[in-house]
């Protein structure tokens, strides 16, 4: 079968994380995906690194690994948008696409008339995502816009690492977390108003900021402050709401509790033959534990450092008490049940042989997700997009790269 947007065009002139997640997504579940860079320098995330990848002899290529986990499935067509040409290149594509995904400042493609005022007048049912820090609108609409500024703007740098009593300090996330999750609020939003499409005959423009993301992605923490009248603070493994839930250290290193309801609490009771909580007014109910957590998590914690954490993960399981490791991303790739869900993809690189990327972990039962092409190297594609959209002659093509428009 194939993917369920097979058959739409999108035109991603984004570059970095947040907009060419969105656009992998799309590539993902079908769609064409043309991705526009830079003639020579491509998108940002090529350089870097290292690691870089290397090819079938084991000499580095140009291009950091980064740039993989986000343009798979996608054609490379460089073009100079600065140049009155590459923008004519940019509006004869755009009239062909469904969809734009880009994330200039604001305002930094009105300029060369490549806005959605102006290709909206070319292609009235083109959806056209923007991506910036802030926003189009409001104060801080002309600020750049990162994801580390923005998890420590956006609050949860305010909720991530240890309190300060314990020597800890606010933390980012391992990964970029914001970008990510815009990415995603991005492809949703295009898909749905491509379904509005099919009722109304017409695009429309998207504005997503990355503050916005990460204020509306604060979910409980939010909630614990909007509703409850509570200013989360930083907790480092402990859950706000729930106790036992967080990492416990064992003999040999740490192990995560996560107990989710009183069954399961009655549980870990029997494992760590406490049977008398079961009855302490401490402990009887989560409200309890949450309010008395530093006296129960302690005891939890003198229990734990008595063995090792497989023997603490295979009794806890055998009692199914939700606990789990504390893996190395090494071992999350050797991990059976990761294994066992697919969640790695061998694709074919004309300059490495095969590589391999975490898999889409969408699970369609009669759509597939489409992993057709490895993230494409720069420029690879400009002659045959070209050629196959816009009906450029070779000849055309040589003049265009003689004035390095492409």
């Amino acid at each position: 079968m194939p993917g369920p947007l097979a058959g739409y065009k999108v035109l991603d002139m984004s570059r970095v994380l947040a907009g060419p997640w969105a656009g992998q997504m799309l590539a993902d579940l079908g769609a064409e995906v043309i991705k526009i860079e830079r003639p020579n320098q491509g998108d940002d995330t090529r350089h870097w690194g290292p690691p870089y990848l290397k090819d079938r002899d084991g000499n580095l290529t140009t291009d950091a690994a980064y740039f993989f986990c986000t343009n798979r499935g996608k054609q490379s067509v460089t073009v100079d948008i600065t140049q009155p040409e590459g923008q004519e290149i940019i509006r004869q594509l755009a009239s062909q696409c469904d969809v734009l995904i880009e994330n200039y400042k604001v305002g930094g493609l009105a300029k060369y008339g490549l806005c959605y005022q102006s290709l909206s007048k070319i292609n009235p049912k083109l959806v056209y995502c923007s991506i910036t820090g802030f926003g189009q609108t409001g104060p801080y609409a002309q600020r750049p816009g990162y994801d580390f500024l923005i998890q420590g703007m956006g609050g949860l740098m305010s909720v991530t690492g240890a309190p300060d009593t314990e020597g800890g300090g606010p933390v980012k996330v391992g990964v970029a977390v914001t970008d990510l999750f815009t990415g995603l609020y991005a492809s949703n939003a295009i898909q749905a108003a491509l379904l509005e499409r099919h009722q109304s005959g017409l695009g429309q423009y998207i504005d997503l900021a990355l503050l916005d993301v990460q204020a509306a992605v604060l979910a409980n923490q939010a909630s614990n402050y909007l509703i409850g009248g509570t200013v989360p603070q930083r907790l480092g493994n402990a859950h706000p709401n729930i106790v036992p839930y967080q990492a416990f250290a064992t003999t040999d290193g740490h192990i995560i509790l996560a107990v989710g309801n009183e069954g399961q609490f009655k549980r870990l009771c029997q494992v760590l033959k406490k049977p008398k909580w079961l009855k302490d007014a401490r402990y009887t109910s989560n409200a309890s534990r949450v309010k008395n957590r530093d006296a129960l998590c302690s005891t939890i914690s003198k229990s734990l450092a008595q063995h090792s954490s497989q023997h603490w993960l295979q009794v806890l399981e055998q009692h199914e008490v939700p606990c789990g490791p504390i893996n190395t991303i090494d071992q999350v790739f050797e991990d059976q049940q990761i294994l066992a869900r697919n969640m790695l993809v061998t694709l074919e690189d004309e300059r490495a042989g095969e590589i391999q990327m975490v898999a889409n972990p969408i699970n369609f039962s009669r759509s597939a997700i489409d992993y057709a092409a490895p993230p494409p190297q720069i420029g690879n594609d400009t002659a045959s997009v070209l050629a196959d959209y816009l009906e450029y002659s070779h000849a055309e093509l040589e003049a265009l790269r003689k004035k390095s428009v492409i």
